[in-house]
């Protein structure tokens, strides 16, 4: 099946803005760092997950689907991101989210709650456990719910970054000179991002490394992200005849940033939020874009780019979660 053969609904604005960290490069010393704004695709206050749900809920659509569900953290992005898609769409949305109900709703949770979206708690399971329960509940009641998985990451959702790099490829050719990076660096967790990226410069034939600093522990007793991320790549190239042959080796996937785990702000996420808010005026979330910034300018420090290089971070969003680490982020 051709990439092109799935359809996709136009939840965002495209392409996102792509353009020079001037003073925060010139601060670091290192190569000239790019941005690729997709905190800015116009979905809910923005964020990647645009790119995925496109093609997700056109999905759901598709299918006679009269419901979403998926779930997340408390702060999950991708949650409002999908609960306003599912409004727009005039589609109910179900959130199983980890935690319980807080006093009082801020951040991407309170968005949820302004998207109507319908909340059910779930303890210590954020990453869609109790979905299947769900399921079965709302069929019951004779609706037909569309599962949205995880982060948006399974084949189809991938297809929003095999074109999200052709995009690219198009912005850096209408440069004067053209432009060309070294290096991609990004928030890597739940896999399709990474698998699109991967998959998009195969077929775009790109020179660029993709490293996708990770943001979360692996789960002990469980499949390790890197092994889940190379699966999903492959079934997706099989399923898009993509000519795909790289190994689990050839991921770029960066362990060091992880620190105490996920959604635990430390000293790497501060100072990345801070640099880019006080030298950009670019706001970065505290759970992925942080974390992976935070990865990017200790890399720079390590010297681990040429000092004549571009590299680019593609901001995946998140910000409204800021509010909500308010009293980390002081």
């Amino acid at each position: 099946m051709s990439i092109n053969a799935i359809d996709k609904i136009e939840l965002g604005v495209f392409p996102t803005p792509l353009h020079k960290l001037t003073r925060l490069s010139a601060h670091l010393g290192g190569p000239q760092i790019y941005i690729k704004r997709d905190d800015l695709t116009g979905l809910a206050l923005g964020g990647n997950k645009t790119r995925k749900l496109e093609y997700l809920l056109a999905d759901a659509l598709a299918t006679g689907c009269d419901c979403v569900i998926t779930a997340g953290a408390a702060q999950s992005n991708h949650c409002r991101q999908t609960a306003a898609g599912a409004a727009k769409l005039g589609l109910t949305c179900h959130l199983v989210l980890g935690g319980q109900a807080p006093d009082v709703a801020n951040g991407n949770l309170l968005l949820d709650h302004l998207f109507a979206a319908r909340i059910h708690w779930s303890g210590e399971k954020r990453k869609g456990e109790d979905i299947p329960a769900l399921v079965k509940q709302l069929r019951a009641q004779g609706k037909k719910p569309y599962v949205v998985p995880y982060g948006g990451s399974n084949t189809i959702g991938a297809l929003g970054f095999v074109h999200a790099y052709s995009e690219l490829m198009m912005q850096c050719a209408s440069f004067a000179q053209g432009l060309e990076f070294s290096d991609i660096v990004f928030a890597s967790s739940s896999g399709a991002t990474h698998c699109g990226l991967v998959l998009g410069k195969q077929i775009n034939n790109g020179k660029s490394n993709i490293i996708g600093i990770n943001i979360d522990k692996d789960e002990q007793g469980k499949d390790t992200y890197k092994s889940q991320l190379q699966r999903l790549i492959g079934r997706s190239a099989s399923q898009f005849a993509i000519d795909y042959s790289g190994s689990i080796e050839d991921l770029h996937l960066v362990d060091d940033y992880i620190g105490q785990g996920y959604g635990v702000v430390g000293s790497l996420e501060r100072e990345a939020i801070a640099l880019c808010a006080q030298y950009e005026g670019i706001l970065l979330d505290p759970v992925y874009t942080g974390r992976a910034m935070g990865g990017l300018i200790d890399m720079i420090r390590r010297k681990q780019f040429k000092a004549d290089s571009n590299v680019l971070f593609w901001h995946t969003g998140g910000a409204p979660a800021i509010f909500a680490y308010a009293d980390t982020l002081q």
